[in-house]
């Protein structure tokens, strides 16, 4: 039995839709981000750091789709998510690990500029900066993203995989910043294929994503 610790709309969407991919048995408790709820003392008893996703497993809890990811395709193997070849399966979790580093801080510091600063006051001109140097690069991974997705159906390929749900998020989090991701043709297929998916459509109803309400 798994317990996954969620907010609607975040990134824990990609831990959320693999679950019900790989049909497995869970408890889905939501966290809701804007309201604060990962700041109270109950929640940071299962994850000190007061994000999501959290996957608890056996007593144990897990963090970050980075390692929650891999971890649900492992104990499925009958699910097929995970590529067999080892050096596709290196090079999947890298690109989960992209994901992580890369575009999500970039999201972050779009809509929170003043995180690097620590608290300081470092006026409304750095901030601006910090933003937009942010969705520039959160743009860029975008369109990284469509060009890697040239010539194929997932992200890895032929085969759909753990990577897949998380490149889900970013797509949404690119139209909740009104930026243009209907251009970026590769990912946008990627997209509708996703929500072809039932596994998928039945997260996104859940969690009431706006892309589902737009397909």
């Amino acid at each position: 039995m798994y317990t996954l610790y969620y907010s609607p709309g975040a990134c824990s969407m990609a831990s959320h839709i693999l679950l019900e991919e790989c049909g497995a048995t869970f408890e889905a408790k939501p966290i809701v981000l804007a309201k604060g709820e990962q700041r109270t003392e109950e929640y940071r008893k299962i994850n000190p750091h007061g994000k999501v996703p959290a996957l608890a497993v056996d007593g144990n809890v897990i963090t970050q789709n980075a390692a929650i990811l891999p971890f649900i395709s492992g104990q499925f193997p009958d699910a097929n998510l995970s590529p067999s070849d080892p050096v596709e399966m290196a090079n999947c979790v890298s690109v989960v690990g992209w994901f992580a580093s890369t575009v999500h801080v970039a999201y972050s510091l779009i809509l929170h500029p003043e995180r690097p600063a620590g608290g300081a006051d470092i006026g409304e001109t750095s901030l601006k900066a910090i933003s937009d140097t942010a969705r520039n690069t959160y743009w860029a991974s975008l369109e990284e993203v469509d060009g890697r997705l040239s010539g194929k159906q997932w992200m890895m390929g032929d085969q759909y995989t753990f990577a897949d749900p998380y490149a889900l998020v970013f797509y949404g989090w690119g139209k909740r910043l009104e930026m243009p991701v209907a251009d970026l043709k590769n990912y946008t297929a990627l997209k509708d294929r996703m929500i072809e998916r039932p596994a998928v459509r039945k997260v996104l109803d859940k969690e009431q994503s706006p892309l589902l309400m737009a397909s």
